[in-house]
């Protein structure tokens, strides 16, 4: 009978510590996702620091962040907006020419947005494309019938991709209001997009895989 009783006490502590321990545990395991989750949406936005640190603004701080959606969103039209007048002009497939429709509204939608934002918070814009943005329209200007559907929505499909990460990565952290509401309308313009695209049938999921 005298063992029976030190030993009840162990097992309850046992009890109590383990209980601990899944507290803990409940706790951190999320805690772990999340950052890692807000690490990676970090690598796949690709977005850079202009170090130039936060600015006041009244619409609340304007961080690099920031200023570098701001950049991307002009980026984007600069090149998809001619991307989607070629492809309702040039395309035989009718989804093709519905995914040049909702470029064109959208994008210039957005373009619009993103000037008036860029004025207001004293941002310098880009007025031509990258690059790699230039070289995406040079490749659909030698590219005909099915292979220009085909080049059109896989670099429509890879920059929208990556855009969406960015625009998530801007709506959890941003305080300045007005890149907010952009950032809300944005997400809903490329979410269009994206569907529109995969309703062409055309995206080699295969290839975005590899390639993140």
């Amino acid at each position: 009978m005298r063992s029976a009783v030190p030993s009840s006490r162990a097992a309850g502590t046992v009890l109590v510590v383990f209980g601990l321990i899944a507290t803990l545990a409940s706790l951190l395991v999320p805690v772990y996702f999340f950052d890692g989750n807000r690490s990676a949406a970090v690598a796949r936005s690709g977005w850079q620091d202009d170090g130039e640190g936060t600015w006041k603004t009244e619409y609340g701080p304007l961080t690099s962040l920031d200023r570098e959606f701001l950049r991307t969103v002009r980026a984007t039209g600069l090149w998809e907006l001619p991307a989607g007048r070629s492809a309702r002009e040039r395309s035989d497939r009718r989804s093709v020419r519905i995914v040049g429709d909702h470029l064109v509204d959208g994008d210039t939608e957005l373009d619009r947005r993103v000037i008036e934002a860029g004025r207001t918070l004293k941002v310098a814009l880009p007025n031509k494309p990258t690059g790699t943005e230039q070289g995406y329209l040079d490749e659909l200007k030698q590219a005909k019938g099915e292979q220009f559907d085909k080049v059109l929505v896989g670099h429509l499909r890879k920059h929208n991709g990556g855009v969406i990460n960015l625009v998530a990565l801007v709506r959890d952290q941003t305080q300045n209001s007005m890149v907010r509401s952009l950032a809300t309308r944005v997400n809903s313009i490329v979410l269009d997009h994206l569907a529109v695209l995969e309703d062409t049938g055309l995206i080699d999921y295969d290839q975005i895989i590899n390639k993140e």
